[in-house]
């Protein structure tokens, strides 16, 4: 009894120094006033994504005894993807909609767009030309000095010569970048829609513009799918210069499916606008009081929202499954996004608005650590999983190894190598660069002050 006293005394402080000091090591900024809850919905995307490769590796669906339901959530991980996207337009608008719904001050367009590129461009210059050196160093020859300048330039998903080459997340992050390079200019023309009249009519004004956002993803898609299938076809414009257009606008058909994805990350900044309003609004007043109500039906809608989208996925690569998905199979890649990201968007609603029990599970520590790595988690998940696959798993799987253990073993290779690996490159690469940003803003903002 006297021996366990203090053992039990001494193992709770030491768990919460141990999680206070990664915290501090991994946290760029803690003053900073982040939503702590989304750093673990962010983990959860990355998770998705990891796993749906790692599943996808095994053949998943060769495992009959899971069942088919089962098997369709578990391959569903690739739309992570969407979660990701949502998440981006979500924070990257909330100081666009504060300004444009309170007349708070514009965000500066240069602070943004340095931002992003000491955010993005340093983490993914340093794997691109580590992963081309080791693995793909055709890339260095002149043959490939066109493609490599696609790498470069962030429209390696408009071309089917680099479209998921050399490492297949990169083309999501050309998608991102993107839309950082169009965000502030649809925010500009959104202000000169929005900042007239009541308050009222800015919110009505303000949703009638992310509805246009996402019918021009939708249209665009459509669009350009039709386009490319039909490569005679001109509308007002000779094909030469509608070839340009797609490039740049709808991007290759990869997978039978492509476009900049609009609809989602217009869905995040219609969240963002609704977190906007009730944090300018009293806590216990109407508007919040609704949204907490609204939490858990959202939190319901979500759920079996994508659960049905990761059944209709699977029915299409094994029809008959679900035969009611069947009529809508011309359908699935015109809607698949906007639904995706309506039923992301609802879980998100529903971890900012909803239960601290909610909120307290995505900000769990380790989940929030996972979340603050997701950037380097995401670009070196597959090539380093890949390693395992061509080394270990496929000798394991010739040799029939048990499949749970095959299984096992893969996770292993991620707890002990990806993530420590992604940890690693964050705190050597990542925050190296968004300290060197914070310092040039620093600066930029007392010779601002200085002048005045």
């Amino acid at each position: 009894m006297i021996s366990s006293i203090p053992k039990t005394s001494t193992s709770t402080p030491i768990f919460t120094k141990i999680s206070q000091w990664m915290s501090g090591v991994l946290e760029h900024n803690p003053q900073k006033n982040n939503i702590s809850a989304l750093d673990g919905v962010r983990a959860v995307a990355c998770l998705f994504v990891l796993t749906f490769h790692l599943n996808f590796m095994l053949q998943l669906w060769n495992i009959n005894r899971l069942g088919h339901l089962a098997i369709a959530i578990l391959l569903a991980g690739d739309a992570g993807v969407t979660l990701f996207f949502v998440l981006s337009g979500f924070l990257l608008f909330l100081p666009y909609a504060k300004s444009l719904l309170f007349d708070s001050n514009w965000p500066a367009t240069g602070r943004f767009y340095l931002r992003r590129v000491m955010r993005i461009i340093p983490g993914y210059y340093v794997s691109l030309f580590l992963l081309i050196l080791f693995t793909h160093p055709e890339y260095l020859h002149l043959n490939h000095i066109k493609q490599l300048t696609l790498f470069l330039t962030f429209f390696m998903d408009s071309s089917q010569s680099t479209y998921q080459q050399i490492n297949g997340p990169y083309w999501s992050l050309a998608v991102e970048w993107q839309f950082y390079l169009l965000l502030p200019l649809l925010a500009i023309g959104m202000r000169m829609l929005v900042q007239r009249g009541t308050f009222q009519r800015r919110i009505a004004t303000l949703v009638f513009c992310l509805l246009g956002v996402i019918a021009w993803g939708m249209i665009s898609r459509y669009l350009g799918s039709y386009l490319i299938d039909h490569p005679t076809v001109t509308f007002f414009a000779p094909r030469p210069v509608i070839n340009i257009l797609i490039f740049f606008f709808y991007g290759c058909s990869g997978m039978g499916f492509h476009g900049k994805f609009l609809e989602d990350f217009a869905v995040g900044m219609f969240i963002g606008v609704l977190y906007i309003i009730a944090n300018n609004q009293p806590q216990d007043g109407t508007f919040n009081l609704w949204l907490r109500r609204l939490s858990s039906w959202f939190w319901a809608f979500g759920l079996i929202l994508l659960v049905v989208m990761a059944m209709w996925e699977s029915d299409r690569s094994a029809p008959d499954i679900w035969p009611f998905f069947k009529s809508f199979f011309p359908y699935y890649l015109w809607w698949r996004e906007i639904l995706l990201s309506l039923g992301f968007g609802s879980c998100v609603f529903a971890v900012l608005f909803g239960s601290k029990g909610l909120q307290r599970m995505f900000s769990w520590a380790p989940l929030r650590w996972l979340g603050l790595i997701s950037y380097s988690l995401y670009i070196w998940h597959l090539p380093l999983l890949l390693i395992f696959d061509s080394q270990f798993g496929q000798h394991m799987i010739q040799q029939h190894w048990h499949y749970g253990t095959i299984y096992a073993l893969y996770w292993l290779w991620v707890l002990v190598v990806i993530i420590p690996f992604s940890t690693f490159f964050y705190l050597a690469v990542e925050k190296p660069w968004m300290r060197i940003s914070d310092r040039l803003l620093s600066k930029k903002k007392e010779q601002k002050m200085q002048t005045t």
